[in-house]
């Protein structure tokens, strides 16, 4: 059974392109074409495709607002950004508006097919830069224990502390340093955790699993 792909594109001579390579492919049928965004909303409500190769810089409707569009009426469709760039203010808006596949304009032919295949099995498809920046951006939303890991090992033991309810001057001497270096260790701490103040600082540790309550 053949995979119908729309295409959607504002440059036709990269449209004639991808036309042209995929249909040497057997099991991949152009059911149609877009210009621009709104053609792609309105085209994936006519033709029902079961993947959609999505331009995103496009005229009247960039692709990210297209995908987002298509997706909420039409979840089943999957689709594949196709597209010169690979930063985080491309890439990150694109996954999040709900395509399941990022790909870029040098992709050889054959890989190209490849991936609409994978993606109209329900796999991922994407570009190592793209699959880079999302693991960055899970790590960063995911993990808030990577504001403890920028903590020195002073830091920690200094945290450990002020989770203990110490004071400075406790801490001090449990640690063999100066008040004032305690001072100096405690409001880097509290930069570094974005907190205001010590009990702020001992809830977040405890939070985030660094001490036990």
């Amino acid at each position: 059974m053949a995979i119908n792909v729309l295409i959607a594109d504002d440059h036709h001579i990269v449209r004639r392109g991808l036309i042209f390579f995929l249909q040497t492919q057997k099991d991949i049928k152009i059911v149609g074409e877009a210009k621009n965004g709104q053609e792609a909303v309105e085209l994936a409500a006519e033709l029902q495709p079961d993947v959609i190769l999505m331009d995103l810089v496009m005229p009247v409707m960039d692709g990210i607002e297209a995908t987002q569009k298509i997706k909420e009426r039409f979840p089943d469709i999957e689709i594949m950004i196709l597209t010169s760039f690979s930063d985080q203010d491309h890439v990150i808006p694109a996954i999040e508006a709900g395509a399941s596949g990022y790909q870029l304009k040098d992709i050889e032919p054959d890989d190209l097919a490849t991936a609409i295949r994978k993606l109209a099995d329900g796999e991922n498809t994407l570009h190592p830069k793209a699959t880079n920046l999302l693991m960055t951006r899970v790590n960063r939303v995911n993990t808030p224990n990577n504001l403890l890991a920028a903590l020195t090992i002073r830091e920690k033991e200094v945290l450990t502390e002020i989770a203990k309810g110490k004071s400075n001057k406790e801490i001090g001497a449990d640690l063999k340093i100066t008040e004032k270096t305690v001072k100096t260790h405690v409001s880097n701490i509290f930069m570094k955790l974005e907190v205001s103040d010590r009990t702020q600082a001992a809830l977040y540790a405890i939070k985030n699993g660094f001490v036990k309550p």
